[in-house]
Formats: structure tokens, sequence, C-alpha cells
């Protein structure tokens, strides 16, 4: 190589490996103190839109774990709603049971009669406030149309990251079923065992009126609940005199006795609505479960793409760094080199 002053190769050269280290110097640096292999599109380009990616289907994961918690809740909170009406429903049978018994006069079976008439119309306010963050829990009938927050199926849980129906749990519209005494007993067609239905005990304890139980009027369905307690005590009620007597000159198949078929089915409704009610919480919280399981992968798979390896990082730091130096301390001397032309003089 030709010995010139102008030109500098070897200073050039030394500089040129100067700066690399020192790129790479501050390359570890950033990705040290950042915990972060991927900082710039430039470090991976491949990689940083992968990374994007997934960091918001990590987002939409939560959000889908708090969707399922929260349908949980709501499960719950229906669940324990009709646990109320369940045992309302158990004492008004226990009550008849005992206005059947034959052995009570006029005012006992009044006495029973009054208790039958507050649980029936505390199960209708209950069934009736039942709500979860404004979306009431029971108070579908079939005719009033979709209620707040439902579609036409019930209500979709968004569980997953996409908007088919594989991220989708529908919490069917049944399971939301008016379960006031309207709700409860209209659909009622079945006789018991003497061959009379519901509809004909409610008229036999009304002086033989009808008796319409789908009323949206607030109070006849007071009166209704009055009725319907005066037949499961045995008496009649007047409606025009708020009053009740005693059962005489009527059908032997009306009585307390006649009842309880039909408050068994309420009851049995009721079980089976709080068992379908456990079939979806099953549902809910395994989707909690799959969550979990995938948000975990994803934030592995997520790490392994974007988390510095800082025992290798290190390493590059400490090597970038020594050739810093080492090209530092060879630049001065190759800077130096253009001298020796001064001793050919």
């Amino acid at each position: 190589m030709a010995l010139t002053i102008n030109t500098n190769i070897s200073s050039i050269i030394a500089q040129r490996s100067l700066n690399s280290a020192t790129t790479n110097l501050n390359t570890s640096l950033e990705r040290m103190s950042t915990g972060y292999k991927i900082n710039h599109a430039k470090d991976n380009a491949a990689g940083y839109s992968i990374a994007n990616m997934w960091e918001t289907q990590l987002g939409s994961l939560d959000v889908a774990a708090d969707n399922a918690a929260t349908g949980s809740d709501m499960l719950t909170s229906a669940e324990q709603s009709y646990s109320l009406l369940s045992d309302h429903l158990q004492r008004i049978r226990d009550l008849t049971e005992q206005a059947a018994n034959g052995t009570y006069a006029s005012a006992s079976l009044k006495a029973i009669q009054s208790e039958i008439s507050a649980r029936l119309d505390e199960i209708t306010r209950v069934a009736s406030n039942a709500e979860f963050n404004g979306i009431k829990l029971m108070s579908f009938d079939g005719t009033n149309g979709n209620i707040t927050g439902m579609n036409e199926k019930g209500i979709d849980l968004q569980v997953g990251l996409y908007g088919d129906g594989d991220s989708i749990i529908n919490l069917d519209i049944d399971l939301f079923k008016s379960a006031t005494i309207s709700g409860l007993f209209t659909n009622m067609t079945k006789a018991n065992g003497n061959g009379v239905t519901l509809q004909q005990m409610l008229e036999q304890a009304n002086n033989k009126q009808a008796v319409d139980l789908k009323t949206t009027d607030e109070e006849q369905k007071i009166v209704n609940n009055k009725i319907f307690a005066a037949a499961c005590s045995g008496l009649i009620y007047d409606s025009a005199t708020d009053s009740y007597t005693l059962a005489s000159g009527v059908e032997d198949s009306y009585g307390a006795k006649e009842m309880l078929s039909f408050l068994d089915s309420a009851i049995d409704d009721i079980s089976s609505r709080v068992t379908r009610i456990g079939a979806a919480q099953n549902r809910v919280e395994s989707a909690i479960t799959a969550i979990d399981v995938q948000s975990q992968n994803l934030t592995s798979s997520l790490s392994t793409l974007r988390d510095t390896d800082v025992a290798e990082e290190s390493s590059n730091y400490i090597q970038s760094q020594i050739l810093q130096q080492a090209s530092a301390t060879l630049l001065a001397t190759a800077n130096q080199t253009p001298s020796i032309a001064l001793n050919l003089v």
C-alpha cells in the first residue's frame, strides 16, 4: 500500500470499525434498558408487526375474560334470585299442605291465606326487580318483545377475539323468562290428579268468576294473588268486599290439596331454570379458563419474539465496548501514520 498524506485509508478503516462498534454498543444499551430487543420497526420489521398484533390480541383477551366474568356474575345473580323464589314457593307449599289437613277453622285458614298472599306478592316483587346492570333477569314473557340488553335469542357474551359464533356464548332467552306469579303459572294447562286445571281452581276461588293471570293491570295482579292464596287455603275470595269465606257448596275437587300439584310444577320449573343457569355457568367458566390458557401462551410467544435475552445482550455489550475501545486506540495510531512521510524528507 502506498504511503500517502491526503488519504489515510487506515484511519478510514478504524473510523468505520469505531462507528460500527459504537452503534452496536448503543443498540445493546437500548435493548437492556428497555427490556425489548425490538424497539423500532428496523430492528425486525416482520417481528415488529407480529408483536403489535399479539399485543392487540392480548388486550382483547383481557376484555374477553372480563366479559365472561361479568356474564358469570349475572348468572349468579339470577341463580340467587331464583333461590329466594324457591324458598317462598316451598313455604307456600308447606302452608298449602297445612291448610289441606282439614283440622283448621276459618280463622286459621285466613291466617294461612294471609302469609301465602304476602309471599306471592314478594315472589312477584323479587322477580320484577331482579336485574343486573339494568338488564331484567326474570321479565321475558315471550310476547313483550326484547328487553334491554337482549336480542331475539337472549344475551350474547363476547368471550373471544372475533365476531363469529365461536367467540360468542349465547345465554338463551328462556333463562330470563318471567318468574312472577303470572309467569310461573299462566301456561299451566295440565290438570291435577282430579282432572281440574289451575284456571278452574282459581275461578272456583273467585266465586266462579273468570281470572286472567296474564293481565298487565297492577291492581288486578294484586287481586289475582289474593285469589291464588285463597285457592291454596281452600277459601273463597270476594273481590267486592275484599274478604274470604270458607268454601262450601263447591265441588269436591276444590280445596287446598288440589293446589299442591300446581305448586310442585312451579317449583320444578324453577329447578329446571336453575339447572340451565348452572349449565350456562359451566360454559362461561370454561371460556374463562380457555382465555387464560390462550393469553398465557400468547404472552409466552410475545416474550420470545420481543423481550431481550439479557445474558446474551450483556455479552454483546461487552464485546462492542471492547471493540469500541480497541478501534479508538487504533484510530489514534492510524491518524499518526501519514506523519511517517516526514521522515523521508
